[in-house]
């Protein structure tokens, strides 16, 4: 692969990054407001609350399916250039993240439990995909400075 063919590699793999963040924060932003108004609901919101809640959880689980898919779509543009060992990074293990929600609603409490738990998950997905984009932008100004 010749140089430029590299750097419109880098160039792809790095709008895939940013597309895979941006899914990541809003599926974040979603959570979030979940649970802020779970948190309502546990203390006596109402019915009202949890409707607003359940709304926001399935608007969560619907950005965790886009950041899924935008995740694979950063590890195949990973893989379509020759990624030198120190700038892989997994990314597999976070595609099992959207997997976690809704066997049922036993509980309020269990429901905030989960949330907290995708949010964790998502907060890593993002510090390694962060991680992978500031690699791919320090390679991409390498190979420009050659």
């Amino acid at each position: 692969m010749n140089k430029e063919e590299k750097m419109r590699e880098i160039k792809e793999a790095i709008i895939a990054g940013r597309r895979a963040m941006s899914s990541l924060q809003q599926a974040e932003d979603y959570l979030s407001s979940a649970g802020n108004w779970g948190l309502f609901d546990l203390f006596g919101g109402g019915f009202f609350s949890g409707m607003i809640k359940h709304s926001k959880i399935n608007d969560a689980q619907q950005e965790m399916e886009d950041a899924r898919y935008q995740l694979r779509i950063f590890q195949k543009e990973l893989r379509d250039i020759d990624v030198p060992m120190e700038f892989r990074i997994d990314i597999g293990e976070f595609l099992k993240f959207a997997d976690f929600f809704f066997d049922g609603f036993i509980a309020d409490w269990m429901v905030q439990s989960k949330i907290r738990e995708a949010e964790k998950q998502i907060f890593e997905a993002k510090q390694r995909v962060q991680v992978i984009l500031n690699d791919l932008n320090s390679w991409e100004n390498q190979l420009l400075s050659d």
